[in-house]
């Protein structure tokens, strides 16, 4: 009975934390995350229909620097938004948030344009979170 007590313990532990990001607020959900490249580059998060519908988003770049230049988000029903992002990120830094149009809506994917210079030895990785 104490081995499962414990154990369900973990379990809540465990699920309350994937439900918040490194800001420590609930309601976040990771949808994605991509090492990125040197130079100019694209890159596609792939998140479907299986994590839900989402109202806003919001980008944490971390590890080197990125020049973010766009993103376009394809809903799931095939009708896109373009944002212009046009921001330089530092190693540890995070977007605005960025709230979709036509309100809750399913991402099928996320391209990003960024170029990212050799500035630092390590390649930038940008995470993507999403409130629904």
């Amino acid at each position: 009975m104490k081995n499962r007590m414990i154990f369900l313990s973990l379990y809540c532990l465990i699920s309350w934390s994937f439900t918040t990001t490194a800001y420590g607020q609930p309601g976040w959900e990771h949808l994605g995350s991509r090492k990125v490249n040197y130079g100019l580059d694209r890159d596609v998060i792939h998140v479907g229909a299986y994590e839900g519908v989402f109202q806003k988003l919001k980008i944490e770049v971390k590890g080197g620097s990125l020049n973010m230049h766009k993103m376009v988000i394809e809903y799931g029903n095939g009708a896109k938004d373009e944002i212009e992002l046009r921001h330089l990120f530092g190693r540890k830094s995070a977007s605005r948030i960025i709230d979709l149009e036509a309100g809750r809506r399913v991402i099928r994917d996320i391209t990003f344009w960024y170029d990212s210079k050799n500035l630092s030895r390590r390649k930038a990785v940008v995470h993507v979170y999403g409130r629904h």
